[in-house]
């Protein structure tokens, strides 16, 4: 699949995801060290949020390892406008979402988990099934 063609099937599937939870403004897949991959945005700076939710994701699973938790699943910032979701996809990227303040965050985790393995599948990350 050329790279062309794989941002464009990411992009759907997030596009997709934005369509099935209520409350989805805007969503990037990254690389795990802050690279751009794709980007479903309208006002969000995309390389800006890419970078920002490696940080949280990175700090995230260090705070769990640290406190003996298991893995990280997900980081949730609760805003006064909204929320900021990331989710891992592996170890080597992650999606980044936001959504306004009625976003349906139960309906969101009930969607990631299939999501990210799609995800991870257009990305070559993880075998398709």
């Amino acid at each position: 699949m050329s790279s062309q063609t794989s941002s464009a099937a990411l992009v759907d599937e997030l596009k997709s995801l934005r369509d099935r939870v209520v409350g989805i403004s805007e969503s990037v897949v990254s690389t795990a060290d802050g690279l751009l991959v794709a980007a479903d945005t309208a006002a969000v700076h995309p390389e800006s949020a890419s970078a920002l939710s490696a940080a949280m994701l990175g700090l995230g699973r260090r705070t769990a390892a640290e406190v003996g938790l298991g893995g990280l699943r997900d980081v949730v910032t609760r805003c006064d406008g909204g929320y900021v979701v990331v989710l891992a996809i592996g170890e080597q990227a992650l999606l980044m979402i936001l959504g306004d303040e009625g976003m349906d965050v139960a309906g969101l985790h009930r969607e990631a988990p299939a999501t990210i393995q799609r995800l991870g599948e257009l990305l070559g990350l993880v075998p398709t099934r």
